[in-house]
């Protein structure tokens, strides 16, 4: 990599000790070890009010989330199943954002006992509105049969899988970050010119 990848993790689940926190903690990790930068945002530790139109893009603490968004190059949002739907505090997270996203690689991690598969699809439908790129596969684990809080990830085949999406996010985030770079800078077509800066 020509610089550290920037990645931004976002657990999603409520709870003061969840086991999303446990599973993006162990995913953090494995990124480090190779070589990204990596920021967690823990949405029950530090949360958000809730988003308010009329006054949002003017307040302090917007103005703070869109730089620390704005800055990483690729996102990891984790969250529990909900009747199959993500967190609503995941989801105001997502109300907040938009152009700050734009072109970048989004992947997500899933606390299901069912798959997880509408909610990875849910976050792929906010992905496609931010013109954002996802991982092409869900990531699902179960409490207790892959991930502990106490003992962390206990499954090997979940382990693996955690594995799996360290490297790609580094191997597409890192493809995707220099494409977008090239879309804001050059003067060609392409739905990222929409970002430029004005000259």
């Amino acid at each position: 990599m020509s610089e550290p990848l920037k990645v931004l993790l976002v657990s999603g689940s409520s709870g003061q000790q969840s086991s999303t926190c446990t599973v993006l903690e162990s995913l953090g990790s494995r990124l480090e070890a190779l070589g990204a930068g990596v920021d967690f945002l823990d949405l029950a530790r530090d949360p958000l009010p809730l988003f308010d139109i009329d006054s949002v893009y003017s307040s302090d603490y917007y103005k703070a989330l869109s730089r620390r968004a704005d800055s990483a190059d690729c996102f990891v949002l984790g969250t529990p199943d909900y009747h199959g739907t993500m967190s609503s505090i995941l989801k105001n997270f997502l109300d907040h954002l938009w152009k700050e996203m734009a072109g970048k690689l989004i992947g997500s991690v899933v606390a299901s006992y069912d798959r997880g598969l509408t909610v990875t699809d849910h976050i792929r439908t906010v992905a496609r509105q931010y013109y954002a790129w996802s991982l092409p596969y869900a990531v699902a684990f179960q409490e207790k049969k892959d991930v502990t809080i106490q003992d962390g990830i206990i499954s090997p085949e979940f382990e693996h899988r955690l594995e799996m999406v360290a490297h790609d996010v580094i191997r597409y985030g890192s493809a995707l970050r220099d494409l977008r770079k090239e879309g804001l800078t050059e003067d060609q077509p392409g739905f990222m010119a929409h970002y430029r800066p004005k000259k």
